[in-house]
């Protein structure tokens, strides 16, 4: 009788198994660039973080709609008796893909590892003093005074297992901008919903579904195996998707949106995205190395600053080049995060006659030349409107001298300070100014301003960006988060273009809504 009820089990387990295969199928995606590294801390990036989402998996993570959901953490609270500590407990019975338990030691080692110099997430961890186990399932984080909005700043830290890492030697986290390889960047193994299977930089990566995951009965999980490949050509992108070669693309260029989306079998999902892409100078040296001026950096006057500023034409940028599919901004957050205003957002006015009168004050009337950085595979029509801005500087008399590539070779120029002109995008995954700021606008020092590649350097400004990790007086906080823009605002920093919108094309049969953050969590994804 016993042996008869568990080859009865073993074959409605197995029907089970059978059905849930066929609902499954193979999902082949793909977008403009590849992931940068697999190293889950080397590259703060938004298609690195994709991947790495769907292998690896922090404390808490954004869901589809950009909400904060429970991950490896199941609840998180301040303790009464100090409001110093945030608790986490930790989800039991997780383990990495090759088996190993998920612990407080991990997450311990994980974090430790975030905070070392080579890491890009160091910033968003600058106000955290300490990392404590409690036992193997319960962690405390103990911040530089009170902490409220701490939680929010782990949605994009990743655990890994210490094990793992300490057997292959990838400890320290890759040294991506000075050209470091590791095992870390070439293979992985997290607790997310999809597990490595192979990986072929810039060509292929496939994925495959989790057996042993953690959320199976939680998220819909219909995806059996992620077929990866990067497509940077535009039309080589649009066409892989109209043949049916692939089944999701992230990029769909503007001029494509109407093709894509009258397409029998495809549509087209549109939203908002959290990014915002701008212009960064170099306007702390006194003397820059790429221009044509001898002995003076002319972006160290603000009137060229105001001047590049007045003489971007954000409108004709968002017409002509983006074909209406942008939002035209005078800040550089977008209105997704605390401390944007409508004040903020508004873009000057373009005005070349005044562009003209302010460079001729500052004493470039003849203009200079410069060199021009613009990534070719990151953003949204990137190169196009870096190719608009070289024409519209050259009506206040700014040679910009364009070099675009690839984003691989263009964000280390930034973060090692290499260039002196340069686009840039920025996206806010803490919904909070204080994100911004740590990464864009404090001085080059310890754990900030690792993209701040401006030169700028305001000590009281400094001071009041330190202040809000442990301000629990939200409407003082936001007093401040305003004080801060005020400053910036005036003194030019940045540049600011526009807000990017995004279009995701798909398979009619595909139920998946834009992420904010432009990130698929496929573990959502859902078949009709």
């Amino acid at each position: 009788m016993k042996s008869t009820l568990i080859r009865t089990a073993a074959v409605l387990m197995g029907a089970t198994m059978l059905a849930g295969a066929a609902n499954a199928e193979t999902l082949r995606w793909a977008r403009v660039g590849d992931s940068l590294t697999l190293d889950p801390h080397a590259q703060n990036e938004g298609p690195t973080h994709t991947l790495a989402h769907q292998i690896y998996e922090p404390l808490l993570q954004r869901d589809m709609a950009g909400d904060i959901i429970p991950a490896l953490a199941t609840s998180w609270a301040p303790l009464e008796s100090d409001p110093n500590i945030w608790e986490f407990t930790l989800r039991e019975g997780v383990t990495y893909h090759d088996g190993a338990e998920f612990n407080a030691d991990d997450v311990v080692f994980s974090i430790n590892r975030a905070r070392t110099e080579t890491s890009a997430m160091k910033e968003l961890l600058a106000s955290l003093a300490e990392v404590i186990k409690v036992d193997d399932y319960t962690v405390h984080f103990r911040t530089e005074g009170p902490n409220p909005l701490f939680p929010n700043n782990l949605t994009n830290l990743f655990m890994m297992d210490q094990g793992w890492a300490e057997a292959n030697d990838v400890v320290a986290v890759q040294d991506i901008a000075n050209g470091e390889d590791s095992f870390a960047a070439r293979n992985a193994n997290g607790t997310g919903a999809f597990s490595l299977t192979s990986r072929e930089p810039e060509v292929r990566t496939v994925l495959t579904a989790n057996p042993d995951y953690w959320g199976i009965g939680e998220f819909p999980l219909e995806v059996s195996e992620i077929i990866y490949t990067p497509i940077q050509n535009q039309a080589t992108r649009v066409a892989a998707l109209l043949s049916g070669e692939v089944d999701l693309i992230q990029d769909i260029p503007v001029q494509d949106l109407d093709r894509v989306g009258s397409t029998d079998g495809l549509k087209v999902v549109t939203a908002p995205q959290n990014r915002v892409i701008f212009l960064g100078m170099q306007q702390g040296e006194d003397d820059l190395d790429t221009d044509s001026v001898e002995g003076a950096n002319p972006f160290a006057d603000v009137r060229v600053r105001q001047a590049v500023n007045t003489a971007v034409n954000r409108d004709a940028i968002q017409q002509v080049v983006m074909r209406g599919q942008s939002a035209p901004t005078g800040v550089i957050m977008p209105p997704f995060v605390n401390g944007w205003t409508e004040e903020l957002d508004a873009a000057p006015e373009t005005d070349v006659e005044a562009a003209r009168a302010l460079m001729a004050e500052a004493g470039y009337e003849d203009g200079f030349e410069i060199i021009f950085n613009c990534p070719n595979d990151r953003y949204i029509n990137d190169e196009a409107i870096c190719q608009a801005v070289v024409g519209m500087l050259a009506q206040i008399g700014i040679t910009a001298n364009l070099e675009a590539q690839t984003r691989a070779n263009h964000f280390p120029l930034i973060q090692n300070q290499e260039t002196e002109f340069y686009l840039l995008g920025w996206g806010v995954p803490t919904f909070d100014s204080e994100y911004v700021f740590n990464f864009l606008v404090h001085s080059t020092e310890g754990d900030y301003g690792s993209w701040n590649n401006t030169g700028y350097s305001n000590p009281e400004v400094d001071e009041m960006i330190v202040s809000l990790a442990s301000e629990t007086d939200l409407e003082a906080r936001n007093a401040t988060i305003g004080e801060i823009w005020a400053q910036v605002q005036e003194d030019v920093l940045y540049i600011p273009i526009h807000n990017q919108v995004l279009n995701w094309g798909m398979r009619e049969n595909i139920d998946f809504p834009v992420q904010p953050e432009d990130q698929p969590h496929f573990k959502f994804l859902t078949f009709n």
